[in-house]
């Protein structure tokens, strides 16, 4: 989770991520965050996010990015 903090205060430096609950609907990050971000959070944890799993459920907050985040690496 450090290291997804990480690349999220890279993306959006000033915001507590850890205590976010609706980071898209607060319109703290958009569209164009998403993309910086899945291409950052693929080459930091190894994973591909595909366009199914580009959906606001996963994008809500942290945790909800790092459940993704999980779930991917599992499938590998």
């Amino acid at each position: 989770m450090d290291e997804l903090l990480k690349i999220l205060n890279n993306v959006k430096p000033g915001v507590d991520f850890e205590h976010e609950e609706n980071i898209m609907e607060d319109e703290i990050i958009d569209s164009f965050d998403i993309v910086t971000l899945v291409s950052m959070i693929n080459d930091e944890f190894d994973i591909e996010i595909t366009p199914a799993d580009l959906v606001p459920e996963n994008f809500k907050s942290a945790k909800t990015i790092y459940n993704m985040i999980e779930r991917l690496q599992n499938e590998v």
